[in-house]
């Protein structure tokens, strides 16, 4: 039996639209489920969405950073471009750990975003980090987070 090829079309154009109207709603639905939107903002409520910051916030609220800045002061660049980059990466990282639910209770900062909260600390402070560093005479930059690591969160 031979298909014509302009049903051949019509049967792939229906295809291709079922596809990318269950990927589209899929996708709507866990955006919205999720909250996507507010991650979008500097709410610090927002990184409470699950569970597992709702310390972390708790700690900022008590900290002397609250009444100065707001999670993604320290947490992503102050440039706009890097600052999405940055919350979408994590986005997605965190999508996947909370949706297959690997991930440990007592979550750990990665090497990156330490990075970005030691640049935050640095930008912040600049005035007394460039006092500090000419006189540390270790081989590695002194890191503000080896000692003020609690400092935003009082943990």
């Amino acid at each position: 039996m031979h298909m014509p090829k302009g049903r051949i079309y019509i049967i792939g154009l229906l295809l291709t639209g079922v596809l990318l109207g269950s990927a589209l709603g899929v996708g709507g639905f866990t955006f919205f489920y999720a909250k996507g939107a507010s991650y979008m903002t500097d709410d610090p409520t927002a990184c409470a969405n699950c569970h597992v910051m709702q310390n972390h916030l708790d700690g900022w609220a008590k900290s002397s950073h609250h009444a100065v800045a707001t999670c993604n002061d320290c947490h992503t660049p102050h440039a706009f471009i890097p600052k999405y980059m940055t919350k979408a990466s994590n986005g997605w990282h965190h999508s996947w750990a909370f949706t297959t639910g690997d991930f440990p209770e007592r979550i750990q900062i990665t090497e990156g975003n330490r990075k970005v909260a030691e640049d935050s600390c640095r930008k912040c402070h600049q005035d007394i980090t460039l006092e500090i560093d000419p006189g540390h005479s270790g081989s590695q930059p002194l890191e503000c987070l080896h000692c003020h690591w609690s400092v935003g969160h009082l943990e």
